[in-house]
């Protein structure tokens, strides 16, 4: 990248760590959720272990910075998101059923513990989407961001400053969006360019919107 005295400015692979302790939180996370609300029974053991050797594998194919665009760690990063993803849905489905349904819980604080932990896992899911989805992923970010695939505007992008010495977005960026879309419900300050970037941050606002309406209103109830 040209920097604003003409000298190139060149870019290093984004840190591995943020996206690592996001994938291992999911996987602690999963060990809280009560066996009512798991896809199955074994889940709490089996999910933290397939998604901790898929990470495992990630690191040994790409040690360090994220800087590889080998097809074969792109699958193996999509799977992993994937698994996330289908704990994530499978327990806010179980979750969003048992209240319309009318499963017991003992306090507010049990429903309210386990609402937040459906809630955060599924921002680290549409987090990690985000991260993998745009612009090609990481290593292609790192190597040729800006182009014309990119699927979100961030604020950054008009700080000549920081775009001169080679700016572009990591995972934590894509966290806070994710957290953003969760919470307001709302773009803030990230504007989604794309169709499916556009409907994936509309599909993340009205889920967050069910559980936390859904949560509060029993807790509520259970009081």
């Amino acid at each position: 990248m040209t920097s604003a005295t003409g000298s190139e400015t060149p870019r290093r692979g984004e840190r591995r760590l943020p996206m690592a302790l996001a994938v291992l939180t999911v996987g602690l996370l999963a060990l809280w959720i009560p066996d009512d609300f798991r896809i199955t029974p074994a889940a709490h053991v089996i999910f933290p272990v397939f998604i901790l050797f898929l990470l495992g594998l990630l690191v040994w194919g790409d040690p360090g910075r994220i800087d590889r665009g080998n097809r074969w760690l792109r699958l193996v990063t999509g799977v992993m998101i994937g698994a996330i993803t289908l704990m994530s849905a499978g327990s806010a489905g179980r979750l969003v059923v048992g209240l319309l349904t009318g499963a017991a819980f003992a306090k507010p604080g049990e429903l309210l513990t386990i609402g937040a932990i459906v809630w955060l896992s599924n921002v680290i899911a549409f987090a990690l989407w985000y991260w993998h989805l745009d612009d090609g992923g990481a290593a292609d970010r790192a190597a040729n961001w800006p182009t014309a695939r990119a699927a979100f505007k961030f604020p950054e992008e008009d700080i000549k400053a920081l775009m001169a010495i080679g700016w572009y977005p990591t995972f934590v960026d894509y966290l806070a969006l994710s957290f953003n879309t969760s919470t307001a419900f709302s773009p803030t300050d990230v504007s989604a360019i794309r169709h499916w970037s556009k409907l994936w941050m509309m599909g993340e606002s009205v889920l967050s919107l069910t559980i936390l309406i859904l949560v509060v209103a029993r807790a509520v109830n259970v009081l």
